[in-house]
């Protein structure tokens, strides 16, 4: 099964076509034991090398608060673990897969959250096509950020340097173990990933060939100070002000009457949110006594509407965009963010980074702390810069993507940094598209998941993660981004696919080709949004003024 598993990725596509041959597994476990007696990696602390064959349910002892610690592979590889001083009082638990199917490529894998976990799903995903891949659990384990308490250094490591220095390590364990340097390289992150994979385009961009970055939490201290104003207004409006899970039907059905056919199509799905401005007083019902699951309370369309809505900071100035209008935003907003304690990543990023005092009170934070979180920008993980010309002149290639249904990071960050660096360096989307792209994904929710054609070949499949998507590099942004780097043809559109009931093993319901920004999907009058030619690309409004 292993052979059949490695020779159909092998020969799928001849973007993954091996450029050195393929030794037998024999060899390769042969190869592996004898690297415990020869690697050296500078301030690493190896743990162990091992080898592991394909169709191993790899286990994986994790922190608790990380996801499942097994991890189904597909082909054979060697993992190298250890530890990785980055000074005097921090350290990076850092993986290496090396696959047997290697393809002369490396690649580096980002975080998530507050950013304590390895990412053995993307390292699983890398291996499988190929990838020399590293992962690292960002400089401290867990997602919460407790170690960050008097400790500039592990800040630095979350903010930058473990993506850094493991990216640096990885890439010397891969060329001591095939005894040959990697080709190209590439770096694949999404949410607190895709601001990693920014951050690496900013400033460290001759580090990789290819950014592969998603869903970013960028303007990190204003996303952590809008989403933390949410617990507070749900806790003001009280019980009697907030929408009982009854009436969420009846707000998505509204907001899909006022919105889901502006792009032409009547699929559910808000393509370009923007065109979106929902107005909830429409579900006010006539009477305080008449209130029933069709409509809501003055109270209720209140709290709709502000949770909806751009958040002000300091002197009223926008610090961050609205959430995006699709359905079930109201209700993931009240379940993520209107539970008893604030919301954990505000709550640690303001103790133990900003302000180094446990004691803080995050629930009432005001605009002036929210304008002092940015203004200290502790690692610089604010990551709003919008000069990218260092990744321009370095020639490499930035593939940022976003979900339209995002519930937790809204796709306006990324349409305003977008505009950000478009200003900044002063070129337009036709002069930024020789190195720096966009895609907006309709009804993609965080990362992944969600309504319709979201499935993009950035992570593996199915319900466990263990299989893999499509590997035509239309429909795979891993590959597209593979192809722009190293045959210079940019994507013009990523095709997603919907699968039947959201079950990849149920085979195609349809795929959508999403559009590069600034242009938006349009369906053609009259056409079947199911069918891929019927959309079109169309302009796209003015960009507006961005957040500070």
């Amino acid at each position: 099964m292993a052979r059949i598993i490695s020779g159909l990725i092998a020969c799928t596509a001849t973007l993954l076509l091996p450029s050195h041959a393929l030794i037998t597994q024999d060899q390769f476990e042969k190869m592996c034991d004898d690297l415990a007696s020869s690697l050296n990696v500078e301030n690493g602390a190896i743990s162990s090398i091992d080898f592991v064959p394909a169709g191993t349910n790899l286990t994986i002892p994790v922190d608790p608060s990380c996801p499942p610690g097994t991890q189904f592979v597909l082909v054979d590889f060697c993992r190298v673990t250890l530890d990785l001083a980055t000074s005097d009082r921090s350290s990076t638990y850092m993986e290496a897969w090396l696959p047997r199917n290697w393809t002369g490529r490396f690649l580096a894998t980002g975080n998530s959250g507050i950013g304590g976990c390895v990412h053995y799903w993307d390292m699983a995903y890398g291996a499988a096509l190929g990838f020399a891949t590293t992962g690292s659990n960002n400089g401290h384990w867990g997602m919460n950020g407790t170690t960050f308490l008097k400790n500039d250094d592990v800040i630095e490591d979350f903010a930058w340097r473990a993506v850094v220095s493991s990216g640096e390590a990885g890439k010397s364990i891969s060329a001591q173990f095939y005894g040959n340097p990697h080709d190209r390289s590439y770096f694949m992150g999404c949410s607190t990933g895709g601001r990693q994979g920014l951050k690496m385009a900013q400033e460290f961009a001759e580090l990789y060939d290819g950014i592969l970055a998603g869903s970013p939490v960028v303007a990190f201290a204003h996303l952590l100070s809008a989403l933390g104003s949410f617990n507070p207004l749900i806790k003001e409006a009280g019980p009697d002000g907030v929408p009982p899970p009854s009436t969420y039907d009846t707000i998505d059905n509204a907001l899909l009457k006022q919105c889901d056919g502006l792009d032409g199509a009547h699929d559910n799905i808000l393509d370009d949110p923007s065109l979106c401005h929902f107005n909830p007083n429409s579900l006010t019902c006539p009477s305080e006594a008449a209130i029933t699951p069709t409509c809501l309370s003055k109270k209720q369309a209140r709290l709709v509407h502000d949770l909806l809505s751009p958040i002000y900071g300091k002197d009223g100035v926008e610090i961050f965009p609205r959430m995006n209008p699709a359905p079930g935003i109201v209700a993931s907003t009240i379940a993520n963010f209107g539970g008893e304690s604030q919301f954990l990543y505000t709550d640690h990023w303001f103790k133990f980074a900003v302000y180094n005092d446990p004691d803080l009170d995050t629930v009432h934070l005001t605009p002036e702390q929210w304008a002092h979180a940015w203004e200290k920008d502790p690692g610089g993980c604010n990551t709003w810069s919008g000069d990218l010309s260092a990744a321009r002149d370095a020639n490499t290639k930035i593939l940022h993507y976003h979900g339209t249904a995002d519930p937790l990071v809204t796709s306006f960050i990324s349409n305003d940094y977008y505009d950000l660096v478009s200003e900044t360096m002063g070129l337009l989307p036709a002069e930024l598209d020789g190195f720096y792209r966009l895609f907006r994904v309709g009804g993609m929710g965080h990362c992944l998941g969600g309504a319709g054609p979201v499935h993009i070949g950035n992570y593996l499949i199915g319900a466990g993660l263990d299989r893999l998507p499509s590997l035509d590099p239309d429909e795979n942004v891993l590959l597209a981004l593979v192809r722009w780097v190293e045959d210079g043809a940019a994507p013009e559109t990523i095709t997603g696919t919907a699968y039947n009931g959201g079950d990849p093993g149920a085979g195609v319901e349809y795929k959508k080709r999403h559009c590069r920004y600034p242009t938006r999907n349009q369906l053609a009058k009259s056409g079947d949004f199911r069918d891929p030619d019927a959309w079109d690309c169309i302009e796209r409004r003015t960009p507006r003024a961005g957040v500070i």
